[in-house]
């Protein structure tokens, strides 16, 4: 169970990263969300909630296991956030780079009620949950660019 966790937790190892783990976590989502892509958005969206699901889960055991909150090496979080950003979103390299772009604005800047998850819940949910509201921020923004590109 704990190497499961460690490899979800840290997306296939990404969280390991020495630099910028939560942006090279949210590159290794990129081949997931084209793989997901090719879904009804029905079937996305359902996978998508439980995926988020399973992601709070993992990122709880790994904070267990690694004995920190929100550790850096725990990036199933910024998955999930690239897949809510990425909701309806063509998989065109256009549609990629503005919502992993956005997304990545809007995880670091954390604007309500992003920021309120971080600091208010102390567990998987906690961790995963702002990285989900900054994804509905990045999904409209994503929308919106495209719209006007």
């Amino acid at each position: 169970m704990k190497r499961f966790v460690i490899i979800s937790a840290t997306w296939f190892g990404t969280g390991f990263s020495p630099f910028a783990s939560g942006t090279v976590g949210t590159l290794g989502a990129i081949p997931f969300f084209l793989l997901l892509s090719r879904m009804p958005l029905a079937l996305y969206l359902l996978t998508l909630v439980a995926f988020t699901l399973f992601a709070c889960w993992s990122a709880g055991f790994g904070e267990e296991l690694w004995g920190e909150h929100d550790s850096g090496k725990i990036v199933i979080d910024e998955v999930a956030g690239y897949l809510v950003t990425m909701i309806a979103v063509p998989p065109t390299w256009q549609g990629v780079l503005i919502g992993f772009a956005a997304f990545r604005f809007f995880d670091i800047l954390k604007p309500q009620p992003a920021r309120w998850f971080d600091r208010s819940l102390k567990n998987g949910y906690g961790v995963v949950l702002d990285d989900v509201m900054a994804g509905l921020y990045a999904c409209a923004t994503t929308h919106l660019a495209l719209r006007f590109l």
